[in-house]
């Protein structure tokens, strides 16, 4: 009887032990998830997303303990925006986050249910994702950078370091419906100032070194607006753009980092630790409906030193003394 008891007690730990791995994935199966859609590559984006992770662990949303975060990346190839929002709801995630307004465009067309939260999309209320900025009406909320105010501010940093300036580029991706705001904007704010643009068509990466190269000789400068496809691109554009010695301006120090010029745009870490914030409040039961879509008020000049020199360029001393942060 003795041996019987403890053959049954054994066929009992190990039917335990069997049932631990199942246990434990029904367990990671109830955790919230998040489905993240980034447009650039991780490298890319690595210090938004830490930015992001790291504040939700700060509000109690550990990932693989308290939170799932399903990652997908998409290079800078919106096309497939959809296909992998359809996959997320397949996985029945709980919020969506993704950046860049043709993503934020594909995922509210995809569903109308999960609740979609973006760190950054120009022109929210026109693209239609919402009804209004204070109050979104449907299933999206997040954070708008308005174009014309970051126009403004690019065309006059580049007439400060370029005086006799008299011709810009801007890069325009085509397939976004953001650039064209952003190069209405900058087409605007030159316009003031009596100063031309051309507007450089970019398809697909192949395209952009060709593009700069044959800016040479018909422009002062080169404006690069914040993209994924640039984004995941941008030592490429530095590249193209050091060899042509054509001053570049970014809206994002993350080019800067990489050799680029220099940046003016909002402190974009910064940006998507708000947006973790606004995925907190859904995660505890706030609907995008009711979070107004905020602005970023803090924006930073960060200008590359050692490119200055590279381009022969002096920087003049009000410049300096208005950067944000030199990178030497």
């Amino acid at each position: 009887m003795a041996l019987y008891i403890r053959r049954r007690e054994l066929v009992t730990v190990l039917g335990g032990a069997a049932a631990w791995p199942l246990i434990a994935s029904a367990q990671q199966a109830k955790l919230p998830t998040i489905g993240l859609l980034g447009g650039a590559t991780p490298a890319a984006q690595a210090q938004w997303t830490a930015a992001f992770v790291e504040r939700l662990r700060e509000l109690g949303w550990i990932e693989g303990q308290t939170v799932a975060i399903e990652y997908r990346w998409l290079e800078g190839r919106f096309e497939r925006s959809p296909s992998i929002i359809a996959e997320f709801v397949r996985l029945k995630v709980d919020v969506i986050v993704t950046h860049s307004t043709p993503n934020v465009v594909a995922a509210k067309q995809v569903t109308s249910v999960i609740p979609i939260v973006f760190p950054s999309a120009g022109d929210p209320v026109g693209n239609g994702l919402v009804t209004s900025l204070a109050r979104p009406g449907g299933n999206v909320t997040g954070l708008s950078v308005q174009s014309s105010e970051l126009a403004q501010k690019l065309v006059q940093l580049l007439r400060d370091l370029l005086p006799s300036v008299g011709r810009l580029a801007i890069l325009y991706h085509i397939g976004n419906p953001v650039t064209e705001l952003q190069t209405a904007a900058v087409m605007a704010a030159a316009a003031k100032f009596g100063v031309d643009v051309t507007v450089v068509e970019i398809r697909r990466p192949e395209d952009i070194t060709p593009a700069i190269e044959a800016l040479k000789g018909s422009t002062d400068a080169l404006i690069v607006p914040s993209e994924p496809l640039y984004n995941t691109n941008r030592i490429q554009i530095n590249s193209v753009t050091l060899k042509e010695r054509l001053p570049t301006i970014y809206f994002d120090r993350a080019y800067v980092e990489t050799g680029g010029l220099m940046s003016y745009g909002p402190n974009w870490p910064s940006i998507w630790r708000r947006a973790a914030e606004l995925v907190n409040k859904i995660l505890r039961g706030a609907k995008p409906a009711d979070i107004p879509v905020e602005q970023p008020t803090t924006f930073q000049l960060v200008i590359n030193v050692k490119t200055a020199n590279a381009l022969g360029l002096s920087l003049p001393r009000i410049m300096l003394a208005r950067a944000d942060e030199l990178i030497e």
